[in-house]
């Protein structure tokens, strides 16, 4: 007997039934993987941007949760603002070097964006910032706007084009875009600090400061220091970078835990699928095993009917998951609905592990589920299975 042949011509016996079980494992492992895949692409993409971030410290509102230091990182905006004067208090700190930042949201050609106010001067030195097209800015109350390189291209801004902005949708104009970055800033759009204070109507307040350190044996003094000067927090990139990552696992883990239900309904589905296939071909098992097939013959027919259910729906799974991904990652960015991950775009990630491991585990899933099924199947006797067939 060729037992693949056999296995094969038994599954798609009943087409329907195949239909709707393959699809059951392959929307169930789809879900899976697009949450891996794009949880996955956040991890590196927080990351990147928090070693970009080019700063020692970060000096936050001392009321700020540890959910909005991802906006930070990201150069999203946070809901906190603290007093100018704060910076400078920090700005007298000996062997710190600080620059404040104001972040703002509006919608620029139909997208939600990101204002950074900046101090220009001060800003282009600590970013190391360099003008691919146009000018820099010539003041902090110049009435202009500078692009990264991002947002021009997704906007199709260019220099010259004017932006209204603020309650009065005040026209201002791009005066020039930068270089790319590799950074968050390539996705935002900046102004003076002190044009941005006055556009949106925060005369005094910035949203959080950058910092470096001199010496960074001294970390330790330095924030002990910063705290000690005014009331806010101060953290190192590294913690801050954590901080973020474990908000983004929780996060990640609780929709990954969504997705592994769908899975065990699939699971169900097919333990459903292959009981009703041992009820119906109890004929066939008797007559099998009258002929001189094994039990363990019967159980590995069983098996094999079951873990192909899984090899099927979890590569089909896997490519429907990846592909939602891609889409789902631009839906969400163009929507602006990535402000409920502060800023983090998601984005498909095609991991060779992700993509076999995933597939591995739909089989291993559609396997477990064959147990008791064929378990069963291997347990009657030819006349028990024969009289009731």
């Amino acid at each position: 007997m060729n037992t693949i042949k056999f296995v094969f011509s038994n599954i798609f016996r009943s087409k329907g039934r195949f239909i709707f079980t393959f699809l059951g494992i392959a929307i169930g492992m789809a879900s899976f993987v697009a949450l891996l895949s794009m949880g996955g692409s956040m991890r590196g993409e927080v990351t990147r941007q928090a070693e970009a971030l080019g700063s020692d410290i970060m000096i936050m509102p001392e009321n700020i949760c540890v959910f909005n230091q991802i906006s930070i990182v990201t150069g999203d905006t946070i809901s906190e603002l603290m007093q100018y004067e704060i910076f400078d208090d920090m700005s007298a700190i000996e062997g710190l070097t600080v620059i404040p930042h104001l972040m703002q949201k509006t919608g620029v050609e139909g997208m939600s964006s990101v204002i950074g106010g900046v101090l220009p001067a001060e800003t282009k030195d600590f970013r190391d910032w360099e003008i691919e097209k146009g000018e820099y800015f010539s003041s902090n109350e110049q009435n202009a706007i500078v692009l990264g390189s991002d947002f021009a291209i997704t906007r199709g801004l260019t220099i010259g084009d004017t932006i209204p902005l603020g309650r009065d949708r005040e026209e201002l104009t791009v005066i020039g875009i930068l270089k790319p970055t590799s950074s968050n800033d390539d996705a935002a759009m900046f102004m003076p600090l002190a044009t941005t204070q006055r556009v949106f109507e925060k005369e005094g307040y910035i949203s959080y400061m950058s910092a470096r350190v001199d010496d960074i044996t001294k970390m330790d003094y330095f924030i002990a220091t910063i705290e000690a000067t005014a009331n806010v927090q101060a953290s190192t990139d590294k913690q801050l970078l954590g901080n973020a990552l474990t908000i983004l696992g929780s996060v990640n883990m609780t929709l990954q835990l969504i997705a592994i239900v769908a899975l065990i309904a699939a699971a169900f589905g097919i333990i459903n699928t292959m009981m009703t296939a041992v009820y119906e071909r109890r004929r066939e098992i008797g007559i099998l095993q009258a002929i001189g097939a094994k039990r363990s013959a019967i159980f590995k027919i069983f098996i094999l009917e079951s873990g192909l259910y899984g090899l099927f729906g979890g590569i089909a799974g896997v490519a429907i998951g990846l592909a939602t991904s891609v889409f789902a990652g631009e839906y969400i960015s163009k929507i602006g609905a990535n402000e409920l991950l502060k800023g983090v775009r998601p984005e498909a990630s095609f991991d060779l592990w992700l993509i076999l491991s995933a597939v591995a585990f739909s089989l291993v899933i559609s396997i477990a589920a064959g147990l008791y099924p064929a378990w069963k199947a291997s347990k009657m006797t030819p006349m028990e299975a024969i009289n009731n067939g």
